[in-house]
């Protein structure tokens, strides 16, 4: 299968691209930057194509390779301050430009990530069809997004599938997030200042979610909403625990030294099943397991840290 990938450098983009290729695709993947680091171990086995969503040489690239499927992972503003800037109305419009560039381009299928965000601040098991409220700007827009292009797709007869990603980790992760920057910390021998960490969170291996959207993508019949996650929620001071004594079980800890943020979910988990049941997909990485891989390969790269 011939696979058009957007966002192929970035953290979910790149996992993915590694998993498609060692499954045998052939794959074109959209880059902001030519050879970008974390797509370095595939140099000469894809075809990159430099640009970002709207860019004519997406139209060119689609009319060019004929895929049999795009994989949309590309996003602007997915940190900090940009989650309520207005870059995301930017990603609502490139998406549905996407979509039917692509459909003129004789694509039928067309596989994206959403986020949990669109469900808004709510706790327990989340469910594909649970009742969306988000708060921010990126959330309304990955939400826009999945609405519209839903509707594109079943105007131009195209399969399309719409992957809510929850908390991910792993190794070439944006060192903002909260497992690398605890990381971080640590191997600084820093004390991290925490909240009591009896939240309850849902994390999983991104080698994990690259297969699972991957089997969204070989599938002819997946369509629709899939909530993308372990499916299992520890509490987060037990995964912090985790961390630190892999990086050192001497170091001390600061929980309780900061409060519970505004709207603060203390239960975030997601519903697997509907991956389960259609695709057989099941996440194969132990977070213990998955953890020692993530540590080492920051101990072996801090470099990323000055990012």
């Amino acid at each position: 299968m011939k696979l058009f990938v957007t966002g192929a450098s970035g953290f979910i983009g790149a996992a993915f691209a590694a998993e498609a290729l060692e499954a045998g695709h052939n794959l074109v993947l959209l880059t902001r930057e030519l050879r970008p680091w974390r797509l370095t171990p595939l140099d000469g086995e894809t075809e990159m194509v430099e640009g970002a969503l709207g860019d004519e040489a997406i139209v060119a690239a689609l009319e060019r390779t004929r895929p049999d499927c795009v994989v949309h992972l590309a996003w602007a503003g997915v940190s900090g301050k940009d989650r309520n800037g207005p870059i995301q109305i930017q990603n609502i419009e490139g998406s549905c430009r996407l979509l039917l560039t692509a459909a003129r381009a004789g694509v039928k299928h067309f596989v994206a990530t959403g986020s949990q965000a669109e469900y808004g601040p709510k706790g327990g098991v989340g469910s594909p069809d649970a009742a969306t409220d988000p708060t921010t700007l990126y959330g309304e827009g990955k939400l826009a997004t999945y609405r519209l292009l839903a509707r594109l797709a079943a105007l131009e007869g195209v399969r399309f599938a719409w992957l809510r990603v929850f908390s991910t980790y792993g190794p070439k992760d944006h060192p903002y997030w909260m497992i690398p920057g605890l990381i971080r910390a640590l191997l600084k021998g820093d004390r991290p200042a925490l909240t009591p960490g009896k939240q309850k969170w849902d994390f999983l291996h991104v080698a994990d979610a690259a297969r699972a959207i991957l089997a969204v993508c070989e599938s002819t019949t997946a369509a629709g909403v899939y909530n993308l996650g372990s499916g299992v929620a520890p509490p987060l001071r037990d995964t912090v625990s985790l961390v630190r004594d892999l990086v050192n079980p001497d170091l001390p800890l600061g929980f309780g030294e900061l409060p519970y943020p505004a709207n603060q979910v203390m239960h975030l988990e997601a519903d697997i099943t509907r991956l389960i049941e259609e695709l057989g997909w099941h996440p194969r990485i132990a977070l213990a397991d998955g953890m020692v891989d993530t540590v080492r390969w920051y101990r072996e790269n801090q470099w990323i840290f000055a990012e």
